[in-house]
């Protein structure tokens, strides 16, 4: 299944075996324990405190009330108090020292109902001393339910002089206790001044509550003039709250009891509301309204911290599809799971909730959400998920396993590329990942249509490579090459409004609620998005690859941007000390470093801007981390390819046919180059001479010069070389070698045509040199008559002509000695004339 629930805790096995352990072992017989089975059908979990030890209750025989405890840390149980009346236990809360308890107690009928008519039928909130005193407190004495919750300040168990304790009533308020202890006697620990315990007023007349118990923060929801406001408070540690307000426009749910009894009693028919958070400041309200509907359901998702709500409508499988459970919201990092047993699981992503095909919508013909336990689930802080009704508490996450087989066996885009970026959330085994989902991109490469496969691994995976050090790259660098998606997904339909963005009113800026408001300043004034992209790069690069032509570059600009190219390529090679089977990073590809080094300028001046209290070194870590990781995964989806295909090493030489496996290595490299040409991303040097050469062995020479023509082939010196010195001279390696050394820059050509001994070769050379002398020749009448005897052949337009050349050499020393002539002069044009005219003369 896509969202996998390990077990955490287990009521039956961690309590019910320690319970009948003990009977047991106080030697009570088996007709004991016969009397007391029936009994341990009341056990389960009451609440969940911060630091993670679980509050269970039960009845013995007699029908009394017992309370424990299981410690998370060192999986024991501990009897924290009796109460000898038959009452419900429908909330309790215990302090850290574990010496004061609060509970809440109901009396029921048999059929499991609160009796509303019978006397003595009240509420009874009390606060008890565990240890020793055991003097018990009654804090309330009501008609209606009330949940008590210690507050923890701190995570970790330390001695307080002042416990606080919050008291939720179904009457609509909230209040505060303030319960000063003292210790008496050695360790004996009473409450101090217990007749009279101070108390406020949190919130009156709110109509939905919500606790989240690591994070120390109460959610609740006013109505003022028919708009729902959302209030949080987050008890700290100096007794100071931070308080949020929104306005959602949705009729909400009041609050109630969330115990096994309470939730059977509502069913479906009860709408549902949770609020998540997460550490990259992100705030999400989930709402599902009342449904009876067989054929569809509807719910919302208010994303306060992106400034809008999206309200989606799945489709049921069939129309005599009956909804006999509520939906389920489950808060699993950087997803929200929902959840109707039997129908659906969707996964949405929070982080990224812009586009649709970002989200995984999974359908009740999946086999993937069928092991989902199909009683209600709460969410509990930090992916912790509780089924009240079989007591077991799970740890939540995306299942890499499953979600990899989805992705090879989706058929849909939009399947496709929200599995994708779900199995690159998970994170937490990356290599494993990326070589899984390298492997499916080599067989699937040509099977996406809405977008181009290797841009979205290359830009998702780049950007989850260094995502956890700073959770501001989600606005600062693109987590995917989609920019619109306007494919239906089949069984959704999704509507999009604006809302009002969250007012703060926070007393200090720290932790979560500082990359809250980092979020919403982002969607308050930076129009347009502060992604970074390669157009800056994209036109420098052009600017300096033209400069290099004309010989205008500067010289220290460009060694500074080479010197930045130097060390993203050593700090790839430290990554990667296994030897490479293709023979990348061999030569000096000179326009590649030119786009690696700028785009690592670029990038890293981009973040230094943005990324503000960041050190320069760590944001240069980050860069040269996430350019690194471009080019490795560019250099593993050649490997799995070469792999794939057996390619033997002697594909490097020129003198043989290409096989079927090298054409589907060049096919992946073509694609490869697409991918990056538009976003205008570095490929590794050796990329262009590896890609030319498999060119050179697959195409024929027409196809191969129309592939140089249009850019898809790009000749590099290292390769042009090797062409020229390995490539004997046939019929058709010399034209092969003519049309390349014809496409050539003059720069690199005029190098090229002296490593070729033949008379196109020379030819070429001649035509340049002649060019060079003449550029500025004027004509001039000539009186002397030419000494044939100087001339070993008699062709008087050519005599006439290297009789000019040679007055210009003699004349004019400085021309003549321009860079590079290697021994270019009049002779060497007549003599290369000769032999070209004897060539195309076939003499």
């Amino acid at each position: 299944m896509a969202l996998q629930l390990v077990p955490h805790f287990d009521l039956q096995v961690d309590v019910l075996r320690w319970l009948r352990a003990g009977t047991e072992g106080r030697g009570e017989g088996a007709g004991r324990l016969c009397v007391l089975e029936p009994n341990y059908e009341s056990l389960h979990v009451l609440n969940v405190e911060r630091n993670g030890n679980i509050i269970y209750t039960y009845k013995d025989d007699k029908g009394n009330v017992i309370f424990g405890l299981h410690d998370c840390r060192t999986r024991q149980n501990e009897h924290l108090y009796t109460f000898e009346k038959d009452l419900q236990a429908v909330s309790c809360s215990v302090n850290s020292e574990r010496t004061l308890l609060a509970a809440s107690l109901v009396q029921y009928t048999k059929e499991g109902v609160r009796n509303e008519l019978q006397p003595g039928s009240k509420c009874l909130t009390l606060l008890v001393e565990i240890y020793p005193v055991n003097n018990v407190k009654v804090l309330k004495a009501v008609d209606s339910c009330i949940w008590v919750q210690f507050l923890y300040p701190y995570a970790e168990s330390q001695p307080l002089p002042q416990n606080h304790l919050l008291l939720i009533s179904e009457e609509k308020y909230i209040e505060r206790y303030h319960i000063q202890i003292t210790q008496e006697d050695g360790n004996r620990v009473v409450i101090k001044n217990s007749g009279h315990l101070p108390r406020d007023r949190i919130a009156e007349d709110f109509v939905w509550a919500q606790w989240d118990m690591s994070e120390q923060r109460l959610y609740y929801i006013d109505i003022k003039k028919s708009t729902s406001i959302l209030k949080c408070i987050q008890f700290c540690a100096d007794e100071s709250f931070n308080l949020m307000v929104s306005q959602l426009s949705a009729q909400l749910v009041n609050f109630g009891c969330d115990t096994c009894q309470g939730q059977e009693k509502f069913g479906n028919h009860q709408p549902s509301l949770c609020v998540f958070t997460n550490h990259t400041g992100s705030l999400c309200v989930c709402y599902s309204p009342k449904s009876d509907s067989w054929e569809q359901i509807t719910y919302s998702v208010f994303y306060l911290h992106k400034g809008y709500s999206k309200t989606f409508t799945a489709a049921l499988r069939s129309a005599d599809s009956c909804v006999t459970k509520g939906i389920t919201f489950l808060n699993i990092g950087y997803y929200v799971a929902v959840y109707l047993p039997g129908h659906f699981l969707h996964l949405l992503n929070i982080q990224h909730p812009d586009l649709i095909c970002h989200s995984l919508f999974l359908t009740g013909n999946n086999k993937m959400i069928n092991i989902l336990p199909h009683h209600p689930l709460q969410s509990l802080t930090g992916s912790l998920i509780l089924d009240r009704c079989s007591g077991k508490l799970y740890k939540a996450f995306l299942n890499q396993s499953d979600l990899m087989w989805f992705l090879w066996n989706s058929s849909l885009d939009c399947e496709k590329m929200a599995a994708l970026h779900c199995v690159l959330s998970c994170g937490r085994d990356p290599g494993f990942l990326e070589g899984q989902i390298i492997q499916w991109i080599s067989e699937h490469v040509s099977t996406c249509h809405s977008f181009d496969l290797i841009q979205e691994f290359l830009i998702a995976s780049s950007y989850w490579s260094i995502y956890p050090e700073s959770s501001n790259i989600d606005t600062l660098l693109p987590y995917s090459s989609v920019l619109t998606w306007n494919t239906e997904i089949p069984g959704i339909t999704l509507v999009t409004d604006e809302i009002s963005l969250p007012l703060m009113k926070v007393h200090s800026l720290k932790g979560y609620w500082a990359k809250l408001n980092s979020n919403l300043e982002y969607v308050k004034y930076t129009k347009p998005h502060l992604y970074y992209h390669n157009s800056m790069v994209r036109r420098e690069w052009h600017n300096l690859i033209s400069e290099e032509k004309t010989g205008r570059r500067s010289t220290v600009y460009v060694r500074n941007i080479l010197d930045n190219a130097i060390k993203v390529i050593s700090y790839m090679e430290t990554r990667n000390l296994e030897p490479r089977l293709i023979p990348l990073f061999q030569e000096e590809d000179n326009h590649q470093r030119l786009l690696m080094g700028l785009m690592m300028s670029e990038l890293r001046d981009h973040l230094l801007r943005h990324l503000q209290g960041i050190e320069k070194k760590k944001i240069e870590k980050m860069v040269l981390d996430y350019i690194s990781k471009l080019l490795d995964l560019i250099c593993c989806l050649l490997e799995t390819s070469w792999r794939k295909h057996s390619v033997h090493p002697w594909v490097l030489h020129l003198d043989r046919r290409g096989s079927a496996a090298d054409f589907e290595v060049f096919h992946l490299m073509t694609r490869i180059l697409e991918a990056t040409d538009s976003l205008c991303l570095p490929l590794p040097p050796g990329f262009h001479s590896l890609h030319t050469i498999l060119g050179v062995h697959c195409l024929p020479l027409h196809n191969l010069l129309h592939y140089i023509d249009n850019g898809v082939l790009r000749l590099t010196e290292t390769t042009v070389v090797r062409l020229m010195k390995d490539l004997d001279n046939t019929e058709k390696n010399e034209k092969l070698k003519f049309g390349i050394i014809m496409r050539l820059p003059p720069l690199i050509g005029k190098k090229i045509c002296r490593l070729w001994d033949h008379p196109v070769s020379s030819n070429i050379i001649s035509r340049k040199h002649v060019t060079r002398l003449l550029q500025n020749y004027k004509k001039e009448p000539r009186n002397s008559m030419i000494d044939k005897s100087s001339f070993p052949i008699e062709f008087l337009p050519l005599n006439y002509f290297i009789e000019i050349l040679t007055d210009l050499e003699s004349s004019n020393q400085a021309l003549y000695d321009f860079e590079g002539h290697d021994s270019v002069d009049a002779e060497f044009v007549e003599e290369a004339a000769l032999k070209h005219t004897a060539m195309l003369l076939g003499l």
